[in-house]
């Protein structure tokens, strides 16, 4: 199957039209970062020189050297522009200094060198890239596989990706339920905590932290204070390390713990977080129920579908422009809160999971400026609105 995600044309336009900039592409682990470069690489058709750090030895700065060194060499030989690419870069040692070394001796002496970096851990990467490398590159988000790319490439209807989610490289197993589970448990979870996290961050408890996203699959797009995660988590320490934790999966890609929405007050700390898993898959695959059986369950299904529209934004709303959180007050909330600047908006899913009182109206009270959104029944479609950019469409939202 040969799929051409959005990323690989704004990567061949930018490196075309300039300026010369590195281009970072970062997102999970399997969502095609690689599979990306190769294809932009195919429409440059550029000679390249392709490296990955993701070892079980982290390697030294001297690698990245060694590579810079095999695309000037080449660059030299043939008298072309050479495109140079590293994967899973944040991985290697003092690698932003040693780059940022080397691109700024290429601009000086005008060497026909094009960088892509290409990483698998947020933190790690935009860590480096901010601290040493500001003002010299161009960051490509690589966000897991949406409900359209996936139909477009499999030709799954919505209910499917609903269930097994966005992995491209799980996709042929999913006729082969045993199967599936088995890959996306061993293959794409254990292979994210134990090299993306576990490996190159200080994590005083490593089975607190798999224990954590191991609770937080069993509560997708719920509500969870720390206080009963403490409850539910053997050796859990305390709410401080519990937080620091979930922002550790949320740097690999896999749960984010959305805050409570205060607008224009300080959030109360360690406010109870929502949990959202980045990819649907995670959820199933671990949960253990079969397809039929989830979909026949309309409290499970409602959560699955509440998690997907949550997916959905966090995918896709850059978190420097954008941001994504709850806001509950007695018994009534509002799924999703969404934040650029001044404006906001508000969303229901409505999911068919009954119980639930709608707090749009009481939040919109609360904030005449918001904008409300209801997605499902009543409201956009799910189909039409997991398959546009949220971006676009919140704006279109008056």
């Amino acid at each position: 199957m040969k799929y051409e995600r959005g990323v690989v044309g704004a990567v061949v336009r930018m490196i075309q039209q300039g300026p010369p900039l590195l281009h970072v592409l970062v997102g999970a682990r399997q969502v095609g970062k690689t599979t990306a470069a190769v294809q932009a690489v195919e429409k440059l058709n550029l000679p390249q020189v392709f490296a990955a750090a993701d070892t079980p030895l982290p390697p030294g700065p001297e690698w990245v050297e060694s590579q810079w060194a095999r695309a000037r060499s080449e660059a030299e030989a043939t008298g072309r522009s050479v495109l140079l690419v590293l994967d899973e870069i944040q991985k290697v040692r003092g690698w932003s200094e040693q780059v940022k070394r080397l691109w700024d001796e290429d601009r000086r002496q005008n060497r026909l060198l094009h960088v892509m970096l290409l990483g698998s851990s947020s933190l790690l990467l935009q860590h480096g890239i901010s601290e040493s490398l500001a003002g010299r590159f161009f960051l490509h988000r690589c966000p897991h596989w949406s409900w359209q790319e996936c139909r477009e490439a499999f030709g799954w209807d919505l209910d499917r990706w609903i269930y097994f989610g966005g992995y491209p490289g799980a996709a042929p197993l999913a006729d082969r339920p045993v199967d599936w589970r088995q890959y996306v448990a061993d293959s794409l979870v254990e292979t994210v905590l134990s090299r993306d996290v576990l490996q190159l961050q200080t994590v005083a408890k490593p089975a607190l932290l798999r224990h954590l996203f191991a609770l937080s699959v069993c509560f997708p797009a719920q509500v969870l204070s720390y206080n009963k995660m403490l409850g539910q988590l053997q050796d859990a320490g305390n709410t401080t390390t519990l937080a620091h934790y979930l922002k550790l999966l949320e740097t690999a890609f896999l749960v984010s713990g959305l805050e409570l929405f205060s607008r224009g007050q300080r959030r109360k700390r360690g406010s109870s977080p929502k949990l959202v898993l980045w990819n649907q898959a995670l959820i199933n695959a671990l949960s253990h129920r079969p397809f039929g059986e989830a979909r026949a369950d309309a409290a499970w299904w409602g959560r699955l579908v509440e998690n997907a529209v949550g997916a959905h934004l966090l995918n896709h709303l850059p978190p420097v422009e954008w941001g994504v959180t709850y806001w509950r007050r007695g018994n009534v909330e509002v799924d999703y809160v969404v934040e650029r600047g001044r404006a906001v908006w508000a969303l229901e899913v409505k999911s068919g999971r009954g119980g639930r009182v709608s707090g749009l109206s009481e939040f919109r009270s609360t904030y005449p400026a918001a904008r409300t959104l209801v997605v499902g029944s009543d409201g956009i479609p799910l189909d039409e609105f997991l398959g546009s950019d949220p971006r676009r469409l919140l704006e279109s939202v008056g």
